[in-house]
């Protein structure tokens, strides 16, 4: 699936990379706040795995989601997702 390009108020695109950075700081974010007003963070992740995949059929049809869906398994298998933060 390819990236649709945003652009920062001088109207330059931002490099694909940035941009998912820049997207993921503010799923945090608001991850965060959600866990302040006390919402579960296993509700949090099947609210954005729907929000997400609702995204993607209405983006590039459900063959294509679907098509992609399938390849996640081994991804997360294969450590893609897994997050190594040292806990204290």
């Amino acid at each position: 699936m390819t990236t649709v390009r945003t652009t920062t108020p001088s109207h330059d695109p931002l490099p694909e990379r940035e941009q998912k950075m820049a997207a993921l700081s503010y799923l945090n974010e608001a991850w965060a706040e959600a866990r302040l007003d006390g919402i579960d963070d296993d509700c949090m992740a099947q609210a954005c795995l729907f929000a997400a995949l609702a995204e993607l059929v209405t983006t590039y049809g459900e063959t294509a989601t679907a098509t992609y869906a399938e390849g996640l398994s081994a991804r997360i298998r294969n450590g893609e997702f897994t997050v190594d933060i040292a806990r204290q």
